[in-house]
């Protein structure tokens, strides 16, 4: 078996400094809404009223979790006009959303037994 080397004080203050940052960045994940909108983020980049009418949510809701998504600097934005464009601000944070959407959200893959059963009808 393989055995973990000893953490020095150095090495410690790193991985307690990342996991920080992963907790914080887990906490701005944990709401329904702000992961709904992610998730249509790591589609491509999407204004305001994209996600509005996308999500069917009162834009006053949508400014706000976006606002947070913000402040936390999972998103960036890109303005046009009046018009303000959200998108993902890291592309390792995309890929793990991408993964997430994947898992819970996209269409549940047919299974072998499913497929022949209905072929076979």
């Amino acid at each position: 078996m393989n055995e973990t080397p000893p953490l020095t004080p150095e090495a410690l203050e790193d991985f307690l400094s990342k996991a920080r940052a992963a907790s914080g960045l887990l906490k701005a994940l944990s709401h329904e809404t702000r992961l709904l909108m992610l998730c249509i983020l790591c589609q491509g980049e999407k204004s305001v009223t994209e996600i509005e009418q996308f999500l069917g949510i009162q834009q006053a809701v949508v400014s706000q979790q976006l606002a947070r998504l913000r402040s936390d600097n999972v998103v960036q934005t890109r303005r046009e006009g009046r018009q303000i464009h959200y998108r993902i601000a890291d592309p390792q944070l995309a890929e793990l959303i991408s993964v997430l959407y994947k898992m819970y959200c996209g269409p549940t893959p047919v299974t072998r037994d499913v497929e022949s059963a209905l072929t076979d009808a």
